[in-house]
């Protein structure tokens, strides 16, 4: 990259994402308690769209509208970033830090949220399309995913394969194109071309990490207080991730 296009990315590899979980796993425990109640924020959210879904007893479609949730993730960072800068220069952090880092949100994060809201949307027609073709217009329960029915089990493996594909092109606009809005090193269109072309420049390293974060919320999304774990740790290990794909 050269600098009118912005600032260069460097490679990353499969240590380079073990090491960023590393890294989001040390700051987790050094702010355990905020990064916890920020969570929580989210995962009440969560909680009020999974239980509309059970009361509306389509429960085949928890994982995959849950798994939609990845769409939207990044746009919610921007609290984390705060609180990891201070963690990391060693400052003892508060709630004011994370008010002030969602303070940076700017316009043109709001652009990517936009964007990664129609997405969501998209995400939601499909799967309800989906839920239409292979499991029919009947509401089912929870317990009657045990033991899968035949018609269950197919919208559970072809809407796997489409949470692997949504996912990871939302991955591509949006992991690197926020962080560099937040940190100012970019305006909107140079961001997300940034971005986009980060990913595809390190294709094996960004498919991996795409799919460990499918595999982290869907954990959370089963064992639902896991999300108050695994949402602040994967923040910070993208925010990790950044640094080290783009350092400055």
């Amino acid at each position: 990259m050269t600098a009118d296009s912005g600032p260069a990315f460097s490679r990353l590899t499969i240590a380079s994402l073990v090491r960023a979980w590393r890294l989001g796993w040390a700051l987790f425990s050094r702010s355990r308690n905020l990064s916890v109640s920020y969570a929580m924020i989210f995962s009440l959210i969560g909680v009020v769209i999974l239980v509309g879904i059970e009361r509306a007893s389509y429960a085949p479609l928890m994982l995959q509208l849950g798994g939609g949730l990845l769409l939207v993730g990044p746009t919610l960072l921007c609290g984390f970033f705060a609180l990891a800068d201070r963690v990391t220069r060693g400052e003892d952090s508060t709630l004011s830090d994370i008010v002030s880092g969602c303070s940076r949100t700017s316009p043109a994060m709001f652009a990517v949220s936009l964007v990664s809201t129609v997405l969501f949307t998209v995400w939601a027609i499909d799967v309800a399309i989906l839920y239409g073709v292979t499991v029919g217009r009947v509401p089912m329960l929870p317990l009657m995913l045990v033991p899968l029915a035949d018609d269950a089990s197919s919208l559970l493996i072809w809407g796997s394969l489409l949470a692997l594909l949504l996912p990871f092109m939302i991955f591509a606009i949006s992991a690197f194109s926020v962080p560099l809005l937040y940190y100012r090193r970019a305006s909107l269109w140079p961001a997300l071309r940034l971005s986009v072309a980060a990913v595809l420049g390190n294709l094996a390293a960004s498919a991996a990490w795409t799919l460990w974060l499918s595999l982290c919320l869907i954990a959370s999304i089963v064992v639902f207080p896991l999300i108050l774990l695994t949402f602040p740790v994967l923040a910070f290990a993208s925010h990790s991730l950044y640094r080290e794909l783009f350092p400055e």
